[in-house]
């Protein structure tokens, strides 16, 4: 029995330890972040002085593809953030202030939810990119990378509809199991 026990918490402390295998993927995507601000530095090094222009649609679609850059950024971010928390360690920033408020509170939903709402964005903006372009050009509709675009938004959109009514029956669920498993007070 007592060798059992040994046993037992010898493979529970190494899976517990294996949960640190993850950490390397968020060292691969704050490297990722730094391949995206050079991307973000050539794009705003192209818009304003290789072709520059103050046509409306032009400076619109240099600042939609910033955004787009911008939000693909805080997406890293917030899985870095939120995935070691979660997943690997606590962030000890020493009582930062700082320290984005939801660092520690979002849990695995919350990241669902905000990865959802971030890919929906940035699958707006490059709609709405292609529709300015469209306008610009003033000529050609590539009819069937529309179609793509509308059919990919509207897939996250309604994915992301259907993870939030999925969150809340759960939550809904968990409050009707909680009230139904208290024990009535003496």
């Amino acid at each position: 029995m007592r060798e059992r026990r040994g046993l037992e918490n010898l493979l529970e402390s190494f899976l517990f330890g294996a949960r640190w295998l993850v950490a390397p993927f968020y060292v691969g995507l704050v490297l990722a972040l730094v391949i995206l601000l050079g991307s973000f530095g050539f794009e705003l090094y192209q818009g304003v002085v290789v072709h520059f222009s103050l046509d409306p649609e032009t400076v619109i679609l240099l600042v939609l593809s910033l955004i787009d850059l911008s939000l693909a950024a805080n997406l890293i971010i917030i899985v870095v953030f939120s995935g070691y928390e979660n997943f690997v360690s606590k962030i000890d920033t020493h009582d930062n202030t700082d320290r984005p408020s939801w660092m520690g509170t979002l849990d695995f939903s919350g990241l669902k939810m905000k990865l959802i709402g971030s890919i929906v964005a940035i699958s707006v903006i490059s709609l709405l990119r292609a529709f300015m372009e469209l306008a610009k050009s003033g000529g050609e509709l590539d009819s069937p990378k529309l179609t793509w675009l509308i059919a990919l938004h509207l897939t996250f959109l309604a994915s992301g509809v259907f993870f939030a009514l999925m969150d809340w029956i759960g939550s809904k669920t968990e409050e009707n199991n909680k009230k139904h498993h208290l024990k009535p007070e003496v």
